[in-house]
């Protein structure tokens, strides 16, 4: 008999995101959990919330820590009257919570010393909880990368409050104020299905290069393309591949005619070849895009196999070409090592990521993909709604 599936929540803490490990948390998540990522969403929070989810902790108060995390909450969600990022991730599967309680890793109210921590858990590798010398019962320090519930009833009563927090917010975050707006760029990164066909740490360690280039993650959303947002996002690489490729492979197939019927052919042939048969190829690989990126292939009967991408926006000076630097070109063996494309493509189609080359690109493509939208709280209500 399989077990039911559980819905739970990590939430990756302020402090963890500002300095670039959001790729390394989620890359443990997703290789170790064993879980359906069933939702993303950057969030900043207000003090309402803040306060709300510090309450919830502190009526689970059966041991110091759940203290401990809603003091933290409280001082370290908002901080200095600004509201500070925090990355929310839904998961999805049997045992999720306990799951996901055993990867982020327990908080001890109690001395540990170096030689203890084994790097296994997230908390063992990003957390911090520092006593003082003085006294050795008072915490001078405490950062604890990830929070998330012990089990389905604190899952879903924090579910709810998250629910409700997120009702009418856009997906897009705004907590920065910079000296010169005038240079700051968005640009749109799609993790592709690729990344997806089973448990694996390669979306997080993707991230985790993106980082590098110091840009801010403003948006993010797990996105199931429909055939049609495929044609519509990839249409612009129709005819670029018609020009491209159609006269490649008219070539290849004179060639293939010659060798076989030992003749040769008039350039008017392979002129036909190439608007013939070229172009059917070309035509051809464009469907094969499609298929790869939403599931189904066009002009066929829909046969309901969706597949996933993971949509970030990055935010920053320059973010276009900075993102594109470090993706790499379009062909993962002509890329430069140390690109994601080079780490991680396998060729031109299959190429794992997907970066927006311009800004008016990325005026049309988050638009497509309606990035200002987000799902979450669908997700969340639906599941609630099932346990009522």
């Amino acid at each position: 008999m399989n077990e039911p599936n559980e819905l739970s929540y990590v939430l990756i803490t302020p402090y963890t995101i500002a300095k670039s490990r959001t790729g390394g948390v989620l890359a443990r998540l997703l290789s170790r959990a064993d879980l359906e990522l069933a939702g993303a969403q950057m969030i900043i929070p207000n003090e309402t919330f803040a306060m709300n989810y510090a309450q919830l902790l502190r009526k689970e108060n059966v041991k110091d820590d759940l203290t401990l995390l809603a003091d933290y909450v409280e001082q370290n969600f908002i901080s200095g009257g600004r509201p500070h990022r925090i990355l929310l991730l839904l998961f999805r599967g049997p045992d999720a919570c306990r799951k996901l309680s055993d990867i982020c890793g327990a908080l001890y109210a109690e001395h540990r010393g170096i030689e203890s921590l084994t790097g296994e858990t997230i908390r063992d590798t990003y957390a911090d909880l520092i006593f003082d010398n003085g006294d050795p019962n008072k915490v001078s320090y405490f950062e604890p990368a990830v929070l998330t519930p012990r089990n389905q009833r604190d899952a879903n009563r924090d579910l709810a409050l998250i629910a409700h927090f997120l009702k009418g917010r856009e997906n897009l975050v705004a907590n920065v104020e910079y000296p010169d707006p005038s240079k700051i760029e968005q640009t749109l990164v799609i993790l592709k299905p690729d990344n997806w066909n089973y448990a694996s740490s390669k979306p997080g360690t993707i991230i985790d290069m993106f980082s590098r280039t110091g840009m801010r993650i403003v948006g993010i959303k797990v996105h199931q393309f429909t055939q049609e947002e495929a044609l519509h996002f990839y249409g612009p690489v129709e005819a670029v591949l018609k020009e491209k490729l159609a006269p490649v492979f008219g070539g290849k197939a004179a060639e293939i005619l010659e060798k076989e019927f030992s003749v040769t052919l008039s350039d008017d042939t392979k002129k036909i070849l190439t608007e013939s048969f070229g172009k059917e190829y070309a035509q051809s690989q464009f469907r094969d895009i499609i298929e790869f990126m939403s599931g189904e292939r066009p002009g066929s009967e829909k046969n309901n196999k969706p597949v996933k991408t993971l949509i970030l926006i990055y935010e920053g000076e320059g973010a276009v070409k900075k993102i594109r630097e470090v993706l790499g070109p379009t062909d993962p063996l002509k890329a430069p090592g140390g690109t994601v494309r080079r780490e991680f493509g396998s060729n031109i189609m299959v190429n794992t990521a997907h970066a927006s080359d311009s800004t008016e690109s990325f005026e049309r493509e988050q638009a497509i993909v309606k990035i200002r939208e987000n799902t979450l709280q669908d997700i969340i209500g639906e599941f609630l709604g099932q346990r009522t």
